[in-house]
């Protein structure tokens, strides 16, 4: 099963998340995370036709929350590697654990246009050390909950989630810092016009310049 499993995984059908292992003195659930790339792939499995077949089929949810995640994931450029997610038997959980060096952030997906701030995300905040974290939700408004929690309208993606901070070793430098111009590289001087020969029709050309006008 696993096999099978890793080359839809390989082929872009589907996202596995790992579960975090963190060492944190409770059960935790264990089995991997899966969910489908592609929600038309998705609808066509389960022979959803139409929106209105969508909305009243009880995977709706699960559509959503696999649409939302992708988003977020293509948002932040996440690696595969940086991407869980967290649950414990007690009922706490992060639907999404995106790790890179030292920051997390915890995502939360719920398909309502009211989000609360609910004490499982509440746990998680204490217990994972999260420096954000988001309840991605289907309203229109992106607002803050508590100190560290933001709901966030999946509508408002793009303009309201931080981008991503620019790799480790990536060239891109910081406002501010100036490029070096390197010791081996040779200096461009511009190209000077008096050094062009000068032909007949240049020599005229020049000269009518020059001549004031009356």
């Amino acid at each position: 099963m696993r096999h099978y499993l890793d080359l839809l995984a390989s082929a872009f059908v589907v996202q596995v998340l790992p579960p975090w292992h963190a060492n944190l003195g409770k059960r935790r659930v264990k089995s991997p995370k899966v969910t489908i790339r592609d929600t038309g792939l998705l609808h066509a499995l389960l022979d959803i036709r139409d929106r209105r077949g969508l909305e009243r089929h009880p995977k709706v949810g699960a559509s959503w929350e696999a649409f939302a995640l992708r988003q977020i994931v293509q948002r932040l450029g996440a690696l595969p590697q940086e991407c869980y997610f967290w649950s414990v038997h007690s009922g706490a959980e992060i639907d999404l654990l995106r790790i890179r060096g030292r920051r997390r952030w915890g995502f939360e997906f719920k398909r309502t246009s009211s989000p609360a701030l609910g004490r499982s995300l509440i746990t998680a905040v204490d217990q994972l050390k999260l420096q954000r974290a988001f309840v991605v939700h289907a309203g229109e408004v992106t607002f803050p909950l508590h100190k560290q929690v933001t709901a966030l309208a999946v509508k408002r993606l793009l303009d309201d989630l931080p981008s991503p901070l620019p790799e480790c070793g990536s060239r891109t430098r910081p406002a501010g810092i100036a490029k070096t111009r390197s010791a081996r590289t040779p200096r461009r001087h511009p190209i000077r016009t008096d050094a062009v020969p000068m032909t007949g029709f240049r020599r005229k050309a020049l000269a009518a310049l020059k001549t004031p006008q009356r």
